[in-house]
């Protein structure tokens, strides 16, 4: 089923999202599957469950190839459970971002390069890799959604967040 997606100003996009305790039921399987029925009809690379009003410390991601980012590496799609980032350097990349949640905005906001995630399978299966560039990027991005975080709060500067149009980045869509 697909869900509708909340939008920036939506107060419980800002709530921290709670653990999953029980793995492997019918109703995290058929919510798994509703996410990603809803990012796949919003033509998105990723999605966190509280973008969709659900509480619960989960995030999907993945693609083969994008017509969006037709130069972004192929990224294994993910059900990830009550992940965990660890930076592995000190060093960030700076990249365009949008959100499902945002709308035609875009932001130019820093991210580790390189980094291990950590969690679960719908399963209860651990999951550890390690990753870097836009992997790692969208990795981010979506488990800031499971703190109550949304990117233009990364922004560092104001004058690199707007209207995709008018800064000249149409082309892109949200993410």
């Amino acid at each position: 089923m697909i869900r509708r997606v909340l939008r920036m100003g939506d107060p419980h996009l800002l709530r921290v999202a709670q653990p999953v305790i029980t793995f492997g039921t019918a109703e995290l399987k058929s919510l798994i599957q509703d996410m990603m029925d809803t990012m796949a009809e919003e033509n998105g690379v990723g999605l966190a469950a509280p973008q969709i009003d659900v509480d619960l410390r989960i995030v999907i991601f993945g693609f083969e190839s994008s017509e969006r980012y037709p130069t972004a590496d192929a990224v294994p799609f993910t059900t990830l459970v009550n992940p965990e980032l660890t930076p592995l350097s000190s060093e960030e990349e700076e990249g365009w971002e949008g959100c499902l949640s945002v709308p035609g905005l875009r932001g130019w906001v820093p991210r580790f390069q390189h980094l291990k995630y950590a969690g679960f399978d719908i399963d209860g299966n651990r999951i550890e890799r390690e990753v870097e560039g836009f992997h790692a990027r969208v990795v981010q991005h979506e488990c800031d959604h499971l703190d109550g975080i949304l990117y233009p709060m990364r922004v560092r500067d104001l004058r690199l967040f707007g209207f995709s149009e008018e800064l000249g980045l149409a082309h892109l869509p949200d993410d």
